[in-house]
């Protein structure tokens, strides 16, 4: 085993794990998959160690590489501790914040703290991903991002949530849905007998009404199913039928007189929560933790 490790190995090793197979790795990096190839094994000689398991479907690893794993994103975080001291004397002037959201936080995001951090930190970038829960928590989880924002995430003890909120989920409705203004509530078995947009399985709001499906004994059968939110509103206001998010996933359109909001009358859907997550252990940077507490005190989501 050799007494010095060459991390440069790692990001191959890590991109491969990350990933799934060799060529996806050699894509993301840019260069050929025997490279990638080579400095796994290299980095296995080194370490005398075998890393990865290679399978008919790409590579996993070991339980050896799941400790080079973890060794590699402890560096990425001292990495960004000391960048975010060198930014903390700096004065905020220049840094950057990694932010992976639920497309339904997008207007409540920009409408509030986004506005406000642009203002007094204008020189801090600020990158925003979306992505459906399961991916916003793996994100998070693995530290690819620093701040997640998501709905009615599922327990995971490599998360902990700086902030949540119930958020219950409603059926959003147009201008055209009958007995709007009059009708306060719906029962799960009136929600189906509507033509329904949904989510996929991947989001939170479709896992709640898989959860009530299961719960009820009933079948919801969406006639579109999306990863796009802006696509469940617009089938709304098409006309085409109803479908079903937090109330703050729409505000923009309630005060517009474009959609509006109808209670669920079941008790898993009233106890959905919005959640403002980091990693547990996770050091944020200065910016990051300006950011985190512009959201948790100006989002709707969270007041």
């Amino acid at each position: 085993m050799a007494e010095i490790l060459t991390e440069s190995r790692i990001v191959y090793f890590y991109e491969a794990v990350r990933c799934g197979t060799i060529r996806a790795a050699a894509d993301a990096l840019n260069v050929a998959p025997s490279a990638v190839s080579r400095q796994i094994g290299l980095l296995e000689t080194e370490l005398d160690a075998v890393l990865v398991e290679r399978h008919a479907r790409g590579v996993k690893p070991t339980e050896a590489g799941a400790h080079v794993i973890d060794y590699f994103r402890e560096q990425l975080a001292h990495r960004d501790d000391l960048l975010s001291r060198l930014q903390e004397l700096r004065g905020l002037r220049t840094g950057h914040i990694s932010v992976v959201l639920g497309e339904g936080f997008v207007s409540d995001l920009l409408a509030g703290p986004m506005q406000h951090f642009c203002k007094q930190f204008p020189g801090i970038a600020v990158n925003l991903d979306l992505a459906g829960t399961n991916e916003v928590m793996r994100k998070i989880s693995e530290d690819e991002g620093e701040i997640g924002l998501v709905y009615n995430p599922p327990n995971e003890p490599r998360i902990v949530s700086r902030a949540f909120k119930r958020q219950p989920l409603m059926a959003v409705v147009g201008r055209s849905f009958e007995g709007l203004g009059k009708k306060k509530s719906m029962t799960v078995r009136e929600l189906a007998s509507y033509p329904l947009a949904a989510t996929h399985s991947s989001y939170g709001t479709r896992q709640m009404l898989e959860a009530v499906e299961y719960a009820e004994k009933i079948r919801l059968e969406p006639v579109v199913t999306t990863n796009s939110i802006a696509i469940l509103k617009q089938f709304v206001k098409s006309g085409l039928g109803i479908t079903c998010l937090p109330e703050f996933a729409v505000t923009t359109e309630i005060a517009a007189g474009e959609l509006f909001v109808i209670e669920i009358s079941h008790p898993l859907l009233g106890k959905a929560e919005a959640h403002l997550i980091t990693r547990v252990g996770r050091k944020l940077s200065v910016a990051s933790n300006k950011m985190l507490q512009m959201m948790q005190a100006q989002m709707r989501a969270f007041r």
